[in-house]
């Protein structure tokens, strides 16, 4: 089966699980495991923030940090198709007891108009009616708008008019190296002007668990204390921590083979009659199409692909596909060869 449901679907390479059995551990709630210790330092450097906290999930950085820059009744400004609003089962509202402002955008990037209106609507002045704007989440790359890289001077714009306007900045970095990669900025420029990040070692960067959150000391300290809460805290976590620090050492720079990859499956998706590009040419590694002119439903087209050893999934209507290290260009290939013969082109 080749498998681009996700890039979430890699598994470890055998380097990979050679630096996990290898790994120096401790007591990871003590402060006391070397390997985690390395690479939270690591990525905090990389990031160019204070300090860093290693978790088992993405969607848990999410949550601790919301919840670390909200109080209950406040609201958290979002695109409206972000993964902290539509794919984290309501952690956000659940555990910070936020309401949510949904903010409209072409693929996922916004311009700082739009969260001036927003913020307009919502009424940003003190009052005793209008519950208070405390924090904006970004998504860079962005996952639902097609692997969306934000434009470096729109993402530092949106940046100034949210601290302007008394919010704090959080981004959402699963595909945060992606972006790197694509835009040829460093990590640490784009992050400069969010207060808080993280970074998923989970997705393209091949890591079967975990994910760094990362800002200034106090608001680390913090997040440390709400991973407890949220059920977050590890004991000999430095087996998971060296497979990221080898990700970092070995899997940043092949992003770009995945990026070119999902290029090469859009441009032969395109050219097949009734398929159509959701968000045109990929940015990064993620694909979206609808095959409806065709006469198929999303559901239906997924089902027949997977009959044919090429696993999609339906989102929303669409199909989406994502490349990553687990996906070669001759499986691109053979993948395009199969939807052809799908639609009666093979």
């Amino acid at each position: 089966m080749i498998l681009l449901t996700s890039d979430t679907e890699t598994k470890p390479t055998a380097a990979m699980r050679a630096a996990i059995a290898a790994a120096e551990v401790g007591d990871e709630q003590k402060h006391e495991d070397p390997t985690v210790l390395r690479l939270t330092g690591r990525v905090a450097d990389l990031l160019g923030k204070e300090a860093a906290l290693f978790v088992p999930s993405g969607t848990m950085c999410n949550v601790i940090a919301v919840r670390a820059h909200t109080q209950h009744g406040e609201v958290l400004l979002a695109e409206r198709d972000s993964h902290v609003l539509r794919a984290e089962g309501g952690g956000a509202g659940m555990v910070s007891g936020v309401m949510t402002e949904p903010l409209e955008s072409e693929r996922g990037a916004f311009a700082p108009a739009t969260l001036d209106a927003a913020l307009d609507r919502i009424g940003a002045l003190p009052s005793p009616y209008g519950p208070r704007p405390r924090l904006l989440c970004l998504e860079n790359t962005h996952n639902f708008g097609g692997g969306t890289v934000w434009p470096q001077d729109r993402l530092d714009a949106v940046c100034e008019t949210a601290h302007a306007r008394g919010l704090k900045v959080h981004l959402d970095g699963a595909r945060l190296m992606n972006a790197a990669v694509a835009s040829g900025l460093s990590a640490r420029r784009i992050c400069e002007k969010v207060d808080t990040v993280w970074l998923d070692f989970t997705k393209g960067l091949g890591a079967p668990i975990g994910a760094v959150l990362a800002g200034s000391r106090e608001f680390i300290a913090e997040a440390r204390r709400l991973r407890q809460m949220v059920g977050g805290a590890m004991r000999q976590a430095g087996i998971a921590a060296a497979a990221c620090l080898h990700a970092l050492d070995h899997h940043v720079e092949r992003l770009a083979e995945d990026h070119d990859n999902a290029r090469r499956f859009a441009e032969g998706l395109q050219a097949i009659p009734g398929i159509r590009l959701v968000h045109g040419l990929p940015e990064t590694n993620i694909v979206f199409f609808d095959p409806r002119a065709a006469g198929w439903t999303a559901a239906d087209f997924a089902k027949a692909a997977a009959s044919r050893g090429v696993k999609l999934v339906p989102v929303a209507g669409m199909i989406r596909a994502v490349t990553h290290l687990d996906v070669s260009r001759a499986q691109i290939d053979e993948a395009l060869a199969a939807i052809r013969a799908m639609m009666g082109r093979g």
